[in-house]
């Protein structure tokens, strides 16, 4: 599912920034754009991330603005230029004349002045209270948009339910006409058997032509126990999506179970209206199938 969130907060050292998005897939893909020197909070941004959704590609950008530096927040780091120092010391004595490094070559070297040191314990704390603030703001526009799906879920489920309801009354006229053509064959091959000169091997093939017939039959028209089964799939769909949670997995299997019965529906079909409505079916079960894998 997609969703997107922001959240700054002011604090004496700067200001954070966090900014979530997600597109649609599967799985659950997790991306971090973090300041080097916020790195180490990204174990906590991952757990809480993976806490409070399971599927979506996201991206988390995590950005700290230091406010600009004022009379005393800067400091020499004496240790770093004891040790300059005696470094410089060590060449000279190796390389006599050489020449040392300027005051402002000290001063540009990484490290010699420190900024004032942000409080790790503190600014972990910060992050935290932020990152809270905005997975909350990003689960609830992914949750609006779970409500715009569910809405076309029910939709397909309402025209599913429609076509059965619309082909079930036709079964019974289905068998029927079937039915009626089975005896006429097996009538017309009884006639050709009574007319050959063999008649014990004629009268043979006609059992095995009825006999095949009756095969036939049985096979083609049962499609009443496919149609219960697509009725209570479509039961079953409805109530996962009204009880909510986590319903991804368990809608992709009645995707699955939906699409068996419309495709043995589509095969067993002995008139045209019965092809027309397997089509119809899995179309409708398609639409549903790329909605679902997206939901949570």
């Amino acid at each position: 599912m997609t969703g997107y969130a922001v959240a700054t907060s002011e604090s004496a050292a700067g200001t954070l920034t966090i900014e979530i998005k997600s597109v649609n897939s599967r799985f659950l893909d997790l991306q971090f754009r973090i300041n080097d020197d916020l790195r180490a909070l990204e174990p906590d941004l991952r757990s809480a991330i993976m806490g409070a959704i399971t599927r979506g590609k996201v991206e988390l950008r995590l950005s700290f603005g230091r406010k600009a530096a004022t009379t005393g927040s800067q400091a020499l780091n004496l240790p770093l230029l004891t040790e300059l120092q005696r470094l410089q010391g060590e060449v000279g004595g190796l390389f006599p004349g050489v020449q040392t490094m300027s005051v402002a070559e000290l001063l540009r070297w990484p490290g010699v002045i420190e900024e004032a040191q942000i409080g790790q314990e503190s600014l972990q704390a910060d992050v935290a209270t932020l990152a809270g603030r905005t997975i909350q703001a990003f689960v609830q526009s992914r949750q609006r948009e779970g409500a715009a799906l569910e809405a076309m879920l029910i939709s397909r489920i309402e025209a599913m339910e429609g076509i059965v309801k619309r082909i079930t009354p036709l079964i019974p006229q289905v068998v029927a006409a079937f039915q009626q053509k089975a005896v006429e064959r097996m009538q017309d091959a009884l006639g050709l058997a009574c007319q050959g000169s063999n008649s014990a091997l004629s009268r043979q093939d006609a059992l095995e032509r009825i006999r095949q017939e009756v095969i036939l039959y049985g096979i083609r028209i049962d499609v009443a126990e496919e149609l219960g089964r697509l009725s209570a799939h479509l039961t079953e769909t409805r109530h996962i999506l009204k009880k909510g949670g986590q319903v991804g997995k368990r809608l992709d299997f009645m995707m699955q179970e939906l699409n068996r019965e419309a495709n043995t529906l589509g095969a067993k079909a002995s008139v045209k209206e019965l092809a027309d409505a397997s089509m119809e079916l899995k179309l409708l079960i398609e639409q549903m199938r790329e909605q679902v894998q997206n939901l949570e």
